[in-house]
């Protein structure tokens, strides 16, 4: 998430580390009309990682934040997330709630990228994630 975004939405959120979801990807499967293209959602894909920041939010925040995800049509989940040195860690996140039809290949929302590419840049994460959402903003043929 951006930092940004993430000010805003919980003002109190501290950063902790940079963690990485194996065998999941990316998903652009959540219709958004407010974003003018689809939004992304974590999916278990046995060849890819999603990477992020991991964050502590005060409890009296945690529904501000989790208002902002329902209403993008995520719901609150936890997984196992592996942090850059290996150790695995018990993370709450934010899931679609509805998988997509298969195909996978809708036009994401730049607008969303571009928040997406802020934070990952922000955090340093791995070229090769930044890379793969700048490809996103490709045009398609």
């Amino acid at each position: 998430m951006s930092p940004a975004r993430m000010a805003d939405a919980a003002p109190g959120a501290e950063f902790q580390f940079i963690a990485h979801l194996p065998q999941h990807g990316l998903e652009w499967s959540i219709a958004d009309g407010a974003w003018g293209g689809r939004l992304p959602n974590v999916v278990p894909d046995p060849s890819g990682t999603v990477w992020g920041a991991v964050f502590t939010v005060p409890d009296r925040e945690f529904p501000a934040l989790d208002a902002i995800e329902c209403a993008e049509g995520r719901a609150v989940t936890s997984a196992e997330a592996m942090d850059r040195n290996g150790k695995r860690h018990n993370v709450t996140m934010h899931v679609g709630l509805v998988a997509d039809n298969g195909n996978g290949h809708h036009q994401p929302s730049a607008e969303y990228v571009a928040l997406m590419l802020d934070g990952s840049r922000h955090w340093s994460l791995p070229f090769g994630w930044i890379a793969g959402l700048e490809e996103q903003l490709a045009p398609r043929s």
